[in-house]
């Protein structure tokens, strides 16, 4: 019997139906980062319908993506105006997500142009600006949500026509030094829009500054996911905040999931953040993870083959990362459940050999997300002597979990 699967599998390599592979080694036995979960942003999008909300951060079967955190905007025009916001965070804490916040300017009245566009933040403002902060924080907190984190900016390196606010490294690591004291939960800084690190090692650098940052978030337009050694070194957890993908179907799927899986195991990420959750007819913008009508779309269900295993608090363990052509793997583990994300991001099956080691696995259950499969539950896998075999299609992503 051996010899004929043997035989009939270098059939099929000969054919060009399936990959050589080596194997994939997985050692629960070596931790690495701890992960704080997987979301998105609904920042200025309408308020969530209670089929959206169930289908972004419930988990309770396949059409529910169990995101873990919510990104929400907080509007420069003050309290009046963070009710939609507030709701969503409610929809989102209700069903055991986390919420963090960010602004996208100061109120006008605190900045040089006296304008929500552009501008910087008068210096004689930081305490102002520090206290109008907290007072979201507290905001929040009186309706039922306590924020995990707050932000000090979004992307203060971008030139927009919408709301921003221009900040330099040297004043980020001044008002953090000065005035982020008052904040009652943990500052994310700097959230530039291409990770740029000078925004950030200045304060990170700063012994005045270093001990008030509890994040140190950024966005990856424009470059790809890499590890922040200076912020890891200072003992920060470090997330990537904002990203989408302008792409849909299973292209777009496994664009998410490659860049998912780098986030985690080449840049060592604690969490990643999509942009909008769901798409938004009105402003054109097509590329959430659920429609407006809450069905999951291929991005959303590559984000789900992550969000809904992954928990906040479990914890990457070490892989092999490339162990076929074409095929990426990520490994975790928590609350006494082991998860194994494979991608293949190849136009041929892979049959990939798997071996595990600083744990004593005995079955998986694959779940898949393909050209025809949306987060599609398959049969269990036996896991003998510490080994298996599955055989991963084209174009997809398994992710194996007990």
């Amino acid at each position: 019997m051996l010899k004929s699967c043997s035989l009939a599998f270098i059939a099929l390599l000969a054919a060009g139906l399936v990959d050589a592979q080596g194997t994939a080694f997985v050692n629960f036995g070596s931790a690495a980062q701890t992960i704080q979960g997987f979301g998105g942003a609904t920042a200025w999008l309408p308020q969530l319908t209670t089929a959206q909300a169930n289908a972004l951060f419930s988990n309770g079967s396949a059409a529910q993506l169990g995101l873990s955190i919510l990104r929400v905007r907080i509007d420069p025009a003050g309290s009046g105006n963070w009710s939609t916001e507030l709701a969503n965070a409610q929809a989102a804490r209700a069903r055991g997500a986390s919420v963090i916040a960010t602004p996208w300017t100061p109120p006008a009245s605190m900045k040089s142009n006296n304008n929500v566009v552009g501008g910087t933040l008068n210096t004689g403002s930081y305490a102002a600006f520090a206290s109008y902060l907290e007072s979201f924080v507290n905001f929040f907190a009186s309706s039922g949500v306590p924020l995990a984190a707050i932000s000090m900016q979004n992307e203060p390196d971008a030139n927009v026509t919408y709301e921003s606010c221009s900040w330099t490294g040297a004043t980020m690591d001044k008002w953090v030094a000065g005035n982020s004291s008052v904040l009652t939960v943990k500052l994310i800084m700097p959230e530039s829009e291409s990770f740029t690190t000078s925004f950030s090692d200045p304060a990170l650098n700063d012994p005045n500054a270093v001990g008030h940052i509890g994040i140190v978030g950024g966005h990856i337009y424009g470059v790809t996911p890499q590890p922040y050694p200076n912020a890891v070194n200072k003992g920060k957890q470090v997330w990537m905040t904002e990203h989408y993908i302008a792409n849909n179907g299973i292209a777009g799927a496994m664009q998410v999931a490659r860049e998912i899986n780098d986030s985690m195991s080449v840049a060592n990420y604690n969490a990643y953040v999509w942009w909008w959750v769901e798409d938004w007819p009105a402003e054109s913008f097509s590329f959430g993870l659920i429609d407006a009508n809450a069905n999951v779309k291929p991005t959303g269900a590559a984000m789900g083959q992550y969000s809904k295993f992954i928990r906040p608090g479990y914890v990457r363990f070490n892989s092999t990362y490339n162990p076929s052509p074409n095929v990426f793997v990520t490994a975790y583990a928590g609350s006494n459940h082991h998860v194994i994300v494979a991608i293949n991001t190849g136009a041929t099956a892979v049959n990939q050999p798997f071996t595990i080691q600083g744990a004593t696995v005995t079955s998986l259950t694959p779940t898949r997300t393909s050209s025809s499969q949306n987060l599609a539950q398959l049969g269990a896998v036996a896991v003998s002597n510490n080994a298996f075999t599955y055989s991963l299609p084209g174009q997809s992503i398994t992710t194996f979990a007990n």
